[in-house]
């Protein structure tokens, strides 16, 4: 469709770019063709499918919910308050393995739904069957990002990456794969190197969990005399860069690694606090150069797959691990929150708002309470923002959610009646 956006306030989040008071943004099929002040653009000189008033709210990128498993929606609110070992074994890991692709796939739609309603337009997604996964969100229309979530001991299977990734990388434009494994204290030295070896021969990134646990970092070294950071990139990891997920324990010689080899760090600060995994390094990470992403990780850790939560508390926590209220201003948080995660997906079509880029956008509300009076936008959304005041989702140049509405194939009602029947046969019987 081609879709003209006026009377808009818009925030391109392009570098050196500030707020648009009155302006228009022109969708035409999957790309942004035109943004900028109203006087300065032709207002009437093509056809459009449909015009829409924005009345002065705001138009910007959507978020990037740059680390998730999607599919642990079954296990929203029944896996909670629990010693982190006991959650792993007890309510997680044994209700996973009952889980069938239909299952992943159903859990993964009811994931969308709320990602659609608090703005978020890409989800990097880390879970058990990739096929699932990639159809649920290709049939929604989300765009997804999928790093894969291999890990053991039998270095044949890892072989099977150099087919997922010829697979999912070609098989629909929303969806793409990147090689990944779960993490390096469930991986056999010689499966992390046979990963390596495909990651040189394909010239590619590596994803992983790293550095999320003390337990995590004091066991690599016992094994290794490494950190997680500085193993991994001892047998040649991240030659070629890559993301890790949560950083929260990490040293100096490990940033200088990140920094060195061009490795992103996701944030989580949801989850890290529930599962009392600690507070990341922000600053340090910021002072060194890093890129930073944020994600909400697993509705099972969360509960919550809302950016707008997550945005806050990563700017309030780096204030109180540095003890300065100075400290992660929220106009860099909401970078991290939109560029930064599109740059550690490899996404650099839907960083911004700008002419070319995908029409990967979202309309906030500005009229509520929340939002009033307008001081400084970039700071609302981050300080008193809300997923309440997320008017509409649209990704590559669709529009999948709008006034409360749904336009993802399938109806709330069906995906709720799919993922109460999972519910039942795994976790109630």
């Amino acid at each position: 469709m081609n879709i003209r956006f006026y009377n808009a306030r818009i925030l391109t989040m392009a570098e050196g770019e500030g707020l648009i008071e009155n302006g228009e943004l022109h969708v035409r099929g999957d790309r942004i063709t035109c943004v900028g002040e109203l006087e300065k653009r032709e207002k009437r000189t093509k056809q459009w499918d449909r015009e829409i008033d924005v009345k002065g709210n705001l138009l910007m990128p959507g978020f990037k919910n740059a680390h998730t498993h999607s599919a642990m929606t079954f296990l929203r609110s029944h896996a909670d308050d629990m010693k982190l070992q006991d959650w792993l074994t007890k309510a997680v890991f044994p209700y996973e393995a009952k889980l069938t692709g239909e299952d992943i796939y159903d859990c993964t739609k009811l994931a969308v739904l709320e990602y659609l309603t608090s703005g978020t337009t890409t989800v990097g997604d880390m879970y058990l069957n990739d096929a699932a996964v990639a159809k649920a969100m290709a049939e929604s229309g989300m765009r997804c990002v999928m790093s894969s979530a291999i890990s053991g001991d039998d270095v044949e299977k890892a072989e099977r990456l150099r087919e997922d990734f010829a697979r999912f990388n070609k098989e629909n434009s929303l969806v793409s794969f990147k090689l990944g494994i779960h993490a390096e204290y469930t991986c056999s030295k010689a499966f992390v190197e046979r990963v390596s070896a495909i990651a040189n021969d394909l010239k590619q990134p590596v994803f992983t969990h790293c550095s999320e646990t003390k337990a995590e970092v004091e066991g690599c070294r016992e094994r290794y005399g490494l950190s997680p950071v500085e193993f991994l990139d001892s047998v040649g990891i991240f030659n070629y860069g890559g993301t890790i997920y949560h950083g929260v324990h990490v040293d100096e010689k490990d940033i200088e690694v990140l920094k060195k080899r061009n490795i992103s760090v996701v944030t989580n600060p949801a989850s890290n606090l529930k599962l009392a995994s600690g507070i990341a390094p922000i600053t340090s990470y910021m002072e060194a150069g890093v890129n930073l992403g944020i994600g909400t990780d697993g509705p099972a850790s969360n509960n919550c797959l809302d950016m707008f939560r997550e945005m806050f508390l990563v700017t309030a926590l780096g204030k109180l691990r540095e003890n300065d209220a100075a400290a992660v201003d929220a106009t860099r948080v909401l970078k991290m929150a939109v560029g930064g995660g599109a740059r550690a997906m490899g996404l650099d079509k839907c960083d911004c708002l700008k002419n070319g880029k995908k029409a990967d956008l979202i309309m906030i509300d500005l009229t509520q309470p929340n939002m009033q009076p307008i001081h400084n936008i970039a700071k609302n959304l981050v300080y008193s923002g809300s997923k309440s005041n997320v008017m509409m989702t649209m990704i590559n140049g669709k529009i999948l959610y709008e006034n409360g509405k749904f336009h993802i194939g399938s109806s709330p009602e069906e995906i709720y009646r799919n993922v109460d029947k999972v519910c039942e046969r795994i976790l109630r019987d």
